[in-house]
């Protein structure tokens, strides 16, 4: 089968002179999950936008669905999220905004108007939808951004640091509706947390915009070396446990770190011996 994105040797210059990716190989399989992190200025988002397609390289190719290197003829099936939702916010209303995708795509009223409103009741937009997005909260701006593009449902997401600015009372669902998602999933973000908790896999781009790493999520994850050398924080499990548990026993998630230490509890306490 046929990747779904296949990049080779992707780099980009801007007009300064300024390299932000540094000939680039990684190839995306169909259903994959997949962290790409990197800190702050390391070229990730500029990444996204050339796999996206919004940004034509200076080298290299892109090659979508192992058909065409022209990301137009699928624009349909890929799912690009910005980084900052008033780029991709563009209608009068959020009900707009979530219309949009479906009926560029010829999706029955009915099966849009259905998966409008299961998007809008998760996200907390129902009373939002008759709204202009420019009137919206920051949080608001980044659920309804969200929704816009599931609501198409592409068959591949690329979404730039998607919780940025979502509070917590949201940030699980739209992790939820993120995870559940059919198709292939990429995630850009600087937070090995996030990563830890959606992605089976981890692409690292390094400080000069090169592929520093790519593999799957516990052997990235767990290589504090290699995530300090590129200016990454290892996930907070990660940290805890460091020294103290070989890399294929450490959590990765809080909620996995948080059973590990009921399990270690619950052993000691039925251990006689650990009594006194």
């Amino acid at each position: 089968m046929d990747p779904v994105i296949d990049a080779r040797a992707l780099t980009y210059e801007y007009p300064d002179g300024t390299t932000a990716l540094r000939d680039a190989t990684l190839s995306i399989d169909r259903g994959e999950r997949v962290a790409v992190v990197g800190a702050n200025g390391s070229g990730k988002s500029t990444l996204q936008l050339a796999l996206g397609g919004l940004v034509d390289p200076s080298a290299g190719t892109v090659r979508y669905f192992g058909q065409t290197t022209d990301a137009e003829r699928v624009r349909d099936r890929l799912g690009v999220l910005l980084q900052d939702p008033d780029d991709y916010l563009f209608n009068a209303t959020v009900r707009e905004d979530l219309e949009y995708g479906p009926a560029q795509l010829g999706t029955s009223r009915r099966a849009a108007d259905e998966r409008i409103a299961r998007l809008a009741a998760e996200l907390g937009l129902t009373d939002l939808l008759d709204r202009p997005p420019f009137r919206l909260s920051g949080g608001e701006k980044q659920r309804a951004a969200v929704a816009s593009v599931l609501a198409f449902d592409p068959d591949v997401l690329l979404l730039d640091e998607p919780f940025g600015a979502v509070d917590a009372h949201y940030r699980e669902r739209v992790r939820e509706l993120v995870g559940d998602h059919e198709g292939t999933v990429m995630v850009f973000t600087p937070s090995l947390d996030l990563a830890a908790e959606l992605a089976d896999r981890v692409i690292v781009v390094g400080q000069t915009g090169s592929i520093a790493a790519d593999g799957p999520a516990r052997a990235v994850l767990t290589d504090v070396c290699l995530l300090r050398e590129n200016g990454l924080r290892p996930p907070a499990p990660v940290r805890l446990f460091e020294g103290i548990l070989d890399a294929d026993e450490m959590p990765l998630t809080t909620a996995a770190a948080r059973r590990f230490l009921v399990d270690e509890l619950g052993r000691e306490s039925s251990d006689p011996s650990t009594t006194r």
